[in-house]
């Protein structure tokens, strides 16, 4: 786990590393640079600001894997900006998305990815690596949530996306999503509760007559109550005592 997690850092450090090494070389030899960059640069700038304040942002507070998750988002957000210009958009040439590609501004692996069938807003290469979990299957992020129960909509360890199944909304769904981790606590606190007794109703238990003792007392008071005779009960007693008093009579006899 220590050796995975350093090359995690590693990656990410490279990646950094790699951005700055590209603004420096587009600043020292514009010329050079393929024709449609400086329609980019500002937002490949922004991209880079982000990812240097997401590298630098303290972890404290945070759960073990959380102060990458933002890091998995801006690449997956930098990668898609470029994706939507060269195969949706066709804003920008293939020289320059070439020059993208081995400046490694662009993770040509993720993008080759989000070109196939059901893998089209892949969060990260992480959530299909089988080497990054303990039962060496993907991450959860990959199973619709229409699959999984409500308990079972929290965010994957390593990259934070709660989905990026193709057939969800909004895929990719990130932890960070607005109202996404209320909601996520609120359904897994009905679940957690399902069955229990509100603790409003523990609260008028305590303080007068629990509903069973309620219960009991109406049971003894309906049993107290006469019960309505039968007509022909009636009449059949009636005749059993009359043959009962002709006997006596004729015994005195």
């Amino acid at each position: 786990k220590r050796e995975r997690r350093r090359g995690e850092e590693e990656e990410e450090e490279v990646s950094v590393a790699a951005m700055n090494h590209v603004f420096r070389l587009a600043r020292s030899k514009r010329k050079r640079l393929p024709e449609g960059w400086d329609l980019i640069e500002p937002t490949l700038m922004e991209f880079e600001e982000r990812m240097r304040e997401a590298v630098n942002e303290t972890s404290e507070g945070k759960r073990k894997n959380e102060s990458t998750w933002g890091i998995t988002r801006i690449h997956w957000e930098r990668n898609r900006f470029i994706y939507e210009l060269y195969y949706k958009k066709k804003a920008i040439s293939k020289e320059l998305y070439d020059y993208l590609v081995k400046a490694k501004i662009v993770d040509q692996n993720l993008v080759a990815k989000w070109r196939k069938p059901g893998y089209e807003y892949l969060c990260s290469l992480q959530a299909i690596s089988a080497r990054e979990t303990n039962f060496g299957t993907v991450s959860s992020c990959r199973v619709p949530l229409k699959l999984r129960s409500p308990q079972q909509w929290g965010p994957a360890v390593k990259t934070g996306c709660i989905s990026c199944a193709s057939c969800d909304k909004g895929a990719p769904i990130w932890w960070f999503h607005t109202g996404w981790r209320e909601h996520f606590e609120e359904q897994r606190r009905k679940h957690l509760n399902k069955g229990k007794r509100p603790k409003e109703e523990e609260e008028e238990d305590i303080r007068g007559d629990s509903a069973i003792e309620n219960r009991i007392k109406r049971l003894k008071q309906m049993q107290q109550q006469e019960k309505p005779q039968d007509p022909l009960l009636e009449h059949e007693e009636e005749q059993a005592d009359a043959a009962a008093s002709n006997q006596d009579v004729t015994t005195a006899d």
